[in-house]
């Protein structure tokens, strides 16, 4: 995926990449790296990007499937008004598992992933005083 000025990309585990910023992460001892970082509107993506990694080493491990590395590309766009007009991400994943087991492993991950299932939904903002 080519990315725009507003994407991002996460990478774990042997797709680490070694620059960006280093976050703590649950599955891998060396943490998850994290670029660009610099504004808002990647921090929204970022959010989609982490949640989609970070759920498939979890439903890797409740399958059984061995992962090795995940890396997740999370772009999108606005309007005029700045509105988001959708988010897209995609993932790689580095494991040596039958690739049916993968593809179900994608499509259990699309599905519970809780932060694209928030913004799927819909979620009022405000600020509170």
């Amino acid at each position: 995926m080519d990315l725009s000025p507003w994407g991002v990309r996460v990478t774990a585990g042997t797709l680490r990449e070694p620059d960006g910023v280093v976050l703590d992460h649950p599955w891998t001892e060396e943490g998850v790296v994290a670029a660009p970082v610099t504004n808002g509107a990647q921090a929204l993506h970022l959010s989609v990007a982490l949640c989609v990694l970070n759920d498939t080493y979890r439903e890797a491990q409740a399958l059984g499937i061995e992962v090795d590395g995940v890396a997740v590309e999370a772009d999108g766009a606005f309007d005029d008004a700045w509105r988001s007009t959708g988010i897209v991400y995609a993932v790689t994943i580095a494991s040596r598992a039958r690739e049916e087991d993968l593809v179900g492993l994608h499509a259990v991950v699309d599905d519970v992933a809780e932060v694209p299932r928030a913004l799927r939904a819909g979620a009022p903002v405000q600020r509170c005083d």
